[in-house]
């Protein structure tokens, strides 16, 4: 189990950026690979990206390929997403999840897959 807390999130113009953080305790943080995922109001919480446990294996939904870059900081607890070229079909709250080591990179695309969620937060991206 691991504890998760987002930040960054915030209101922007199209084609600004914003940086999410998630915070992650403990000192296991290394043995999750960590995703993002998000969701927009009607919908289900759809994926955006996922980074595995040792940060060379990065993955991304179709929607945001060239815009959006997952990153981690194992010894700050710590996983990014660096938000470029922001649409307004990005708004969303955006939730950080971890999955614990050892299953396979195909799972990462999945909410079942994930043990842990944080509280999510608001981007909202204005027209």
């Amino acid at each position: 189990q691991v504890q998760l807390v987002e930040s960054g999130g915030g209101l922007v113009q199209a084609g600004g950026s914003l940086r999410l953080s998630c915070a992650a305790s403990g000192r296991t943080f290394t043995n999750y690979a960590m995703g993002w995922f998000r969701q927009a109001p009607g919908k289900e919480r759809a994926f955006v990206s996922a980074i595995n446990w040792r940060g060379g294996g990065t993955y991304y939904a179709d929607s945001v390929k060239g815009r959006f870059t997952i990153s981690r900081d194992n010894a700050k607890n710590t996983v990014y997403l660096q938000m470029n070229s922001l649409k307004s079909e990005d708004t969303a709250v955006y939730y950080c999840a971890a999955q614990a080591r050892g299953r396979n990179s195909a799972s990462y695309y999945y909410v079942r897959e994930y043990d842990d969620w944080g509280q999510g937060t608001q981007v909202t991206v204005s027209s």
